[in-house]
């Protein structure tokens, strides 16, 4: 593999040479003789990061299915007592990233951490998995979420055209992989725009809640544990329900390597953001349950907009498009992150040299974007594509833990090492053990699509083996033809070059994959 980066290497300077013919205003530049390193620019601020966050944890489930806690609970008072707990247990896991971030601080979250933790196979495995099911399969299902959402008022009476929902779908997609390829400023504007606009959707949400508290319609809360839960396995599935609608507060560890002073601002964006979302779940959730009975909020399939029927009038048709456009921000979100999540394991030599690519002049990853992109279109072809969520619905815990995990590890073996922000351990054990729960349920109470999803994680094993773990001797020819001539060609026709960061950590990456 060194070799084989060492030709590319040439070959990209080749292509697109990175030093030019000084001009005299470089001559005139204090920073004349010092050539700027080929690698992503450090272009998203602390407010940007908020917005990441925030932006990918809020997304449609508040909208559409905050009953599944209520439905385990059978009380309010018990449902917004797990809603807490699930912002508190949350708040561990990003506690705990926030110091895996600022420790090792290259980009792609999880898998990063449990190649520097455990070790080439661990992670190609947990790439492998995101390659094949979750990345495209989630992407799939938020952009046909906010189709669904915006035909919605098109065709009030029935169900929108299958057709037009995959079509406006594929569009969403598209539009996004554009943006996001031509600069990570315009994405992160996307981003920002669509946070604020759902934050305000739900401030609506609360604020109606909070005025009808006020003119005393409090009958929900008049005896709020009435008729409890006190089974252990209906509480464990009602904190699981609410477990998932916070996932998504480690996006910002995906683009480490582009955020501003990260040592200050990645932690310090986690810790805005966990409590407002916290916030935001419980005041929203209250305002669902003083509008709506328990009946109308169990049968409703999208508990918004039934909220909204309720209680908007003829503005009710702000609900739908609020439902919308947080669909089409947390895809954003999770474009961003996938993206980097590919080109990462791409540098580290888990998948072709050419997704490693980012362009000369824009200095965006477009090779990972654009493979991104193509996975969630092929999935938009698959007709049931809600059925593949639940293949992967604990591997999310999975491997959030074993990044925990690794943060121990590391602190026993490494115990010199540099941490800007140091826990205490009662965090990650903490965590850590929790998440063994959060792993267990799924295999417990699906087990049938968690084996399918312990199975197509599994099938990345001889492809590691064959692509990565063999000796480069004893390697299928054709691997590094194909390598090599994909990497050309998309460093011909997309303008990009190889990162400096590859070129100088070379043996190390080569290192950890073997």
């Amino acid at each position: 593999m060194g070799d084989l980066r060492q030709k590319i290497k040439v070959m990209s300077q080749t292509v697109c040479p990175r030093s030019r013919t000084p001009s005299d205003e470089d001559l005139k530049s204090p920073n004349s003789g010092k050539e700027e390193k080929m690698q992503m620019k450090r272009q998203i601020s602390l407010v940007n990061g908020i917005c990441l966050i925030i932006g990918n944890m809020i997304g449609s489930g508040i909208f559409v299915s905050p009953k599944g806690v209520l439905m385990h609970s059978a009380s309010y008072g018990l449902s917004l007592l797990i809603w807490a707990l699930g912002g508190i247990f949350s708040v561990f896991g990003a506690l705990c990233y926030a110091e895996l971030g600022t420790t090792i601080t290259k980009s792609g979250a999880s898998y990063a951490y449990i190649l520097e933790s455990f070790g080439g196979f661990l992670a190609f495995i947990r790439l492998w998995t995101s390659i094949l099911l979750i990345e495209p399969a989630s992407q799939a299902v938020i952009s046909l979420t906010f189709a669904n959402y915006l035909l919605e008022s098109f065709y009030p009476s029935c169900q929108p055209p299958y057709d037009a929902v995959r079509l406006l779908a594929a569009a969403c997609i598209c539009i996004l992989i554009f943006i996001n390829c031509a600069y990570v400023k315009w994405g992160t504007l996307v981003q920002d725009v669509f946070t604020y606009a759902k934050l305000m959707a739900l401030l609506l949400i609360i604020v109606v809640g909070i005025l009808k508290i006020s003119s005393g319609e409090t009958k929900s809360f008049e005896s709020p544990f009435e008729g409890s839960s006190t089974d252990p396995g209906a509480i464990a599935l009602a904190l699981y329900s609410a477990l998932f609608s916070y996932s998504g507060w480690d996006t910002l560890n995906f683009v480490t390597e582009e955020i501003e002073n990260p040592e200050r601002n990645l932690p310090l964006a986690i810790a805005i953001s966990m409590p407002i979302v916290t916030i935001i779940y419980l005041l929203t959730n209250v305002a669902y349950y003083v509008v709506l009975d328990m009946p109308s909020l169990l049968a409703s399939d999208a508990v918004a907009v039934t909220f909204g029927n309720a209680v908007l009038g003829p503005f009710k048709w702000i609900i739908p498009v609020s439902v919308a456009m947080s669909c089409y921000g947390g895809l954003n979100a999770s474009i961003i992150a996938a993206s980097r999540l590919f080109f990462v394991g791409a540098r580290e030599g888990h998948l072709p040299d050419s997704l490693s690519l980012i362009h000369l002049e824009r200095y965006t990853p477009i090779p990972a974007l654009l493979f991104n992109g193509l996975m969630g279109l092929i999935f938009l072809c698959v007709e049931d594509v809600f059925q593949l969520i639940n293949y992967f619905s604990f591997s999310y815990w999975l491997y959030v833990g074993l990044s925990v995990a690794g943060l121990i590890y590391l602190r026993i073996t490494q115990p010199d090492r540099h941490r800007p922000l140091k826990l205490t351990l009662f965090f990650p054990i903490i965590y850590c053990l929790c998440s063994l729960f959060l792993v267990i349920v799924p295999l417990y109470g699906d087990t049938i699509n968690s084996l399918i999803g312990i199975g197509i994680a599994l099938s990345g094993v001889p492809v590691y083996y064959v692509a990565i773990y063999l000796p480069v001797e004893r390697r299928p020819k054709f691997i590094f033809k194909l390598n090599a001539l994909a990497t050309k060609y998309t460093q011909k026709l997309l303008y990009c070059c190889l990162t400096e960061f590859d070129v100088e950590s070379e043996t190390q990456a080569d290192g950890k994959t073997q």
